[in-house]
């Protein structure tokens, strides 16, 4: 019997909560990763532990505030240098790299998750409660490469390395040949192709946020909220969470 461990990165969004909904409906013994990385505002922190509870999952917030220190060229880690962009139109999203990209986020944030993935997994393996053969460990995280913002870190051919690079550099891949998978099951959907699966798959979208900005509610004209917005508009859906006031 195979067992199936993962770690999903956890940020309260739509496309987040969608890709763990998904995961625990797909019988992975789930664990979420929520990280404060020192972005501009908790909201989303908040959002993600509501989710967790609602699907039911284990949560590890992780504090490591000081890398908005290192990554601080961008304007979710260093607001008072950089604004937010908005009211772009999509083309405008696709001419460049935004000041909202994080310098190595997901690798960042990959990284940390695979520590704690690697140690469940040895902890199951070196416990003889499963053998290398029947083990598959798995890293989910919500990239897409199509209705996103021109980030570098959610383009296939990162992941392809990354999870190359992962196996290389750790005892379950190198000892057991137990492979690190990243599942990115968003990877080439529009947006709302996950709003319509997200509502299939009953992930619970009124409880997530994907605004930049940490206020009431959301701003309506950064990136994320138009992106959010055009996806549930050409979806025919209404979005559950809350709006504009």
């Amino acid at each position: 019997m195979t067992r199936n461990l993962g770690v999903v990165l956890l940020s309260g969004g739509l496309d987040s909560t969608t890709v763990a909904t998904q995961a625990v409906r797909d019988g992975y013994d789930l664990i979420a990763v929520t990280v404060h990385y020192g972005q501009l505002h908790s909201r989303e922190l908040d959002a993600a532990a509501t989710v967790a509870a609602t699907l039911g999952l284990h949560q590890e917030v992780v504090d490591v505030s000081f890398f908005g220190r290192l990554a601080w060229y961008s304007a979710l880690t260093n607001p008072e240098r950089f604004a937010i962009p908005a009211e772009r139109t999509p083309e405008e999203m696709a001419t460049d790299i935004p000041i909202t990209y994080v310098p190595m986020r997901n690798t960042f944030l990959l990284s940390l998750a695979s520590a704690y993935l690697e140690s469940h997994v040895l902890h199951v393996l070196e416990a003889k409660s499963a053998s290398p053969e029947s083990m598959r460990a798995a890293l989910f995280i919500a990239a897409n490469a199509i209705d996103y913002s021109g980030y570098p870190d959610c383009r296939p051919e990162f992941y392809r390395s990354l999870a190359e690079t992962l196996r290389l550099g750790s005892k379950i891949g190198t000892q057991y040949g137990v492979p690190f998978k990243i599942e990115t099951p968003l990877l080439q959907m529009t947006k709302a192709e996950i709003v319509r699966h997200a509502v299939r798959i009953g992930a619970p979208l009124d409880l997530t946020w994907s605004c930049y900005k940490g206020g009431p509610a959301p701003c309506g004209g950064c990136d994320s909220c138009l992106l959010r917005a055009k996806g549930f508009e050409e979806a025919g859906i209404l979005d559950p969470a809350p709006t504009l006031t």
